[in-house]
């Protein structure tokens, strides 16, 4: 038995090479292309900062402001009723237009009225001529020798006749007076200027008259200009008003002199003045309130009674505030906040207390400084703690530029 020496190597057949050259190529395979995958894919690179305009807040003087809701009232509010019975004969006017004081609106058939007028001047002139004997009578009993031509009886018999005639003259002539009255009374005139409503009895109908409570309702008219606005002020507000002076205590405004300021639903600003001119004499007990009232002028006719509308009251002098879009404030739970820029272009947080809007931009009371650099537009794109790329402008050009949308 031959031994082979350990330091020899039994040679390899072709089959067997040809394996182990199988085997490495397969073990290689994954390495090459790992290589390949390594060499073809860049490195990732990091996004660059978000762009963000930045803008630096308003300042502007805005006084502490409360605002009511009321109606408004005619100052004057007429219920046009007949005086005098009869049939309606014609109508003078347009439902709804505007009329002026003294023009014609309803006339009352006064044919009846007429006779009437012409009875009492007939029975006017007929004591009149009763009178006129009377006088003449008794000028000449006064003439005579009383006692020796004419009897103390007979004298004073004339006199007492011119007396009732006197009397009865008084009398015809009131009545003249009356019936002339009511002549007149069958033309209803417009007793104020206004817009009259729509006519509530037809031409034909027969119209109750009279000063009772049952008379019939022709039609009705509102003044508009100018014109009332009624609202409550709470007790608190009313004592934070109310800076009584010695010569303003005693008028019908009780010393309110502030200004007040008024717009309709619809409208986006308090763009109509007024005063106050009146505030009741005592607060409601049930609601601790008191009812005030203001005039506004309303020369266009705009206003009308019984519309709603809101009223905004200084409640303390000016004073200087920061302003910024609500676009720019954003919302953690029930704090605000919002995004500043540093020197080193960093969002920071910054939490603020929020006023009314004015004139589109919203009043921050607390928690912001003049220098602050507020993100206004990209404020969904930027994250506190994070860098930005700021670009600078004013708030007016942010405000009317249209937002940015990030392609992401």
């Amino acid at each position: 038995m031959s031994l082979m020496s350990p330091l020899t190597t039994p040679a390899l057949t072709p089959a067997l090479k040809s394996a182990r050259r199988l085997i490495v190529l397969l073990l290689l395979i994954p390495g090459l292309a790992a290589c390949g995958e390594s060499q073809s894919q860049p490195k990732a690179t990091m996004p660059p900062p978000p762009r963000v305009t930045i803008a630096k807040p308003v300042s502007k003087m805005i006084a502490d402001q409360d605002e009511y809701v009321g109606r408004f009232v005619a100052v004057e509010s007429v219920e046009v009723r007949a005086r005098v019975p009869g049939y309606l004969d014609a109508i003078h006017f347009q439902d709804g237009q505007l009329v002026k004081a003294g023009d014609l609106l309803f006339t009352i058939d006064r044919r009846p009225f007429q006779i009437a007028l012409a009875q009492a001047q007939a029975s006017l002139a007929q004591a009149k001529s009763t009178l006129a004997f009377a006088e003449s009578d008794l000028a000449r009993a006064q003439g005579l020798t009383v006692g020796a031509v004419i009897t103390q009886q007979t004298f004073d018999q004339r006199t007492q006749a011119k007396r009732t005639a006197e009397a009865s003259v008084a009398g015809q002539q009131a009545g003249e007076r009356q019936a002339a009255l009511d002549l007149e009374f069958t033309e209803l005139r417009a007793p104020v200027a206004g817009r009259i409503g729509d006519r509530r009895v037809s031409i034909g109908n027969l119209v109750t008259g009279g000063t009772s409570g049952n008379t019939s309702l022709l039609a009705t008219i509102e003044s508009i200009d100018p014109i009332r606005f009624e609202f409550t002020l709470d007790e608190a507000s009313y004592l934070r008003y109310g800076q009584f002076i010695d010569d303003g205590a005693g008028a019908t405004n009780r010393g309110l002199s502030v200004p007040i300021t008024l717009k309709l639903i619809g409208e986006p600003a308090f763009s109509h003045e007024g005063k106050i001119d009146f505030v009741d004499n005592a607060i409601d007990r049930s609601t601790s309130t008191i009812r005030a009232r203001a005039v506004f002028a309303n020369p266009h006719g705009r206003f009308t009674p019984g519309m709603f509308a809101r009223v905004r009251i200084a409640a303390a002098p000016p004073k200087n505030e920061l302003l910024v879009p609500d676009v720019a404030i954003g919302a953690e739970q029930v704090r605000k906040f919002v995004l500043v820029v540093d020197a080193e272009n960093v969002a920071r947080p910054k939490y603020v207390t929020l006023g009314p809007v004015v004139d589109g931009l919203r009043v921050i009371t607390q928690g912001l400084t003049p220098d602050d650099n507020v993100i206004v537009n990209g404020l969904m794109r930027a994250r506190p703690g994070a860098k930005v790329t700021p670009q600078q402008a004013s708030i007016a050009s942010a405000s009317t530029a249209r937002p940015q949308i990030d392609a992401d």
